[in-house]
């Protein structure tokens, strides 16, 4: 009988495995086709489509209204941002100009979205570590913010909420109270993922000087995100070019020197403090007024011929999308620029090479990697 591993030697030597989509480390359903000489990756190869795919064909060919419902699938962990950019987008091309109140909200949902990705990922670097405690402690917490989510919206993870014009309905009542007692929460157990995790010796031996990214690289190739102000970057489009409220809020924009996988988690670890600066904000200057302004008709909403380019920060980094209309109900274009498709591409393959492969799922989950976004 043939040896499986024999099998998959080839001509140099070298084994080939396909590291996912089922590994728990792996950021969703996505495959590595990896090329290793013993324990040592030589050659790396990034397979996507295996969840969603074509979403910027489905979008152009359903009316701006019906394709409201497909922008959240883009990134499933996150989905939020992709429906502020899109609600944005179309906004812009129909002159369209929503509430304050209906902006604070907006700000909310996407705070509260980027505290429960970072808890996501959390759980999954956790994981890969073999750090059971943590993954167990960070998708409990998480699950308390996706409750109000389903208080707010009616679904814990895919919301359809951030609405051309607005937001599709209004806080419900004392929502605010329990979100800052979450905050209260969330904000006192924080310290013990420091002690037990960011802090531990061995979480800091997987992932120091494991996945450096050059900053110049960062810089030239256009990585956003975690990743390059863990380079020491600054970069961040909720300061950079504020949309919303953020012009209004008081927030840092966390950055780490190390350039490696732990600069990053520290990263990570930053913003979840900023994220629940931002929320106790918004929780005590929320006003009153109109969640909605008044929309045309489904198919009497046409959208002026023209273009626009919005953008929107998400957990893992910026979402830009260019939308353009032409005297229809129809985008004549959209295109989607999330994170993931210089990361999983031009940054992660030649990463990996000269790691090991245990490696593998730490690098992955630092650099962010949503899959649907490239498959898009």
């Amino acid at each position: 009988m043939n040896d499986p591993v024999q099998d998959q030697r080839v001509a140099d030597g070298t084994i080939k495995i396909f590291h996912g989509p089922q590994h728990p480390g792996v950021t969703g359903n996505m495959s590595m086709e990896l090329d290793l000489d013993g324990e040592t990756i030589v050659k790396a190869t990034t397979h996507v489509g295996y969840l969603h795919r074509g979403f910027e064909k489905m979008i152009e060919r359903r009316t701006a209204i019906q394709a409201f419902t497909i922008v959240c699938r883009i990134c499933v962990p996150e989905p939020d941002p992709n429906e502020e950019n899109f609600a944005r987008g179309i906004e812009e091309l129909a002159g369209l100009t929503i509430s304050e109140r209906a902006k604070y909200i907006r700000v909310m949902v996407l705070e509260m979205a980027r505290l429960q990705a970072h808890y996501l990922w959390m759980a999954g670097q956790g994981g890969s570590i073999g750090h059971e405690v943590v993954p167990q402690w960070a998708v409990g917490e998480r699950d308390f913010i996706l409750d109000l989510f389903e208080q707010l919206t009616g679904g814990r993870v895919y919301h359809m909420y951030i609405y051309p014009g607005g937001v599709k309905r209004d806080l419900p009542d004392g929502f605010l109270d329990r979100l800052r007692d979450l905050l209260d929460t969330l904000e006192r157990r924080l310290p013990e993922y420091d002690r037990i995790f960011f802090d531990n010796a061995g979480v800091k031996k997987r992932l120091q000087n494991v996945g450096v990214v050059k900053r110049d690289e960062a810089i030239a190739n256009g990585y956003t995100g975690p990743v390059i102000r863990g380079c020491g970057i600054p970069r961040d489009v909720r300061r950079d070019s504020p949309y919303l409220v953020y012009d209004q809020l008081e927030f840092d924009v966390p950055t780490q020197t190390g350039c490696d996988a732990y600069a990053r988690a520290l990263v990570r670890r930053a913003e979840m403090d900023q994220s629940i600066r931002i929320l106790r904000q918004v929780v005590d200057r929320m006003p009153a007024g109109e969640i909605q302004c008044k929309l045309p008709k489904h198919r009497k909403f046409k959208l002026p011929r023209g273009e626009t380019f919005v953008q929107t920060e998400s957990a893992r980094g910026a979402f830009s999308y260019y939308m353009a209309g032409d005297d229809s109900e129809y985008l004549r274009r959209l295109q989607v620029r999330g994170p993931s498709i210089v990361h999983a591409y031009t940054l992660l393959e030649p990463l990996l090479v000269g790691a090991q492969l245990s490696d593998v799922a730490l690098i992955m989950n630092s650099l962010g990697i949503c899959p649907p976004e490239i498959e898009r």
